[in-house]
């Protein structure tokens, strides 16, 4: 088992940047990739960012060349950068861990930017 602990939410102005973080623990040799999800008030969850074990990344269409995801193997953490910030990036962020074919989350950071 796995467990993912958020962190870094806040509330930004339109425009700026916010990095999230992602530690985890437990069983970290069977998780195949980590990335994060997101959820807006009244909306359905979405998918934001991958990052497989190979070191390959893959990002929604509507954060591709705003948000990088990265990941730093000595502190078992994975970090979500966020520049260029908007409106409708205003969600709670959720850590996944993907392990075999199940998907485990953290309890999520808020992310409120202002306009």
């Amino acid at each position: 088992q796995v467990q993912l602990v958020e962190s870094g939410g806040g509330l930004v102005q339109a425009g700026g940047s916010l990095r999230l973080s992602c530690a985890a623990s437990g069983s970290m040799s069977i998780i195949n990739a980590m990335g994060w999800d997101r959820q807006a008030p009244g909306k359905q969850r979405e998918w934001v960012a991958r990052l497989t074990n190979s070191g390959r990344t893959n990002y929604a269409d509507s954060v591709k060349g705003r948000f990088t995801i990265s990941r730093d193997d000595a502190k078992n953490t994975v970090y979500l950068q966020m520049n260029s910030l908007k409106p409708e990036d205003t969600g709670v962020y959720y850590c996944t861990a993907l392990i075999g074919v199940s998907i485990y989350r953290g309890q999520g950071t808020q992310v409120t930017v202002s306009s």
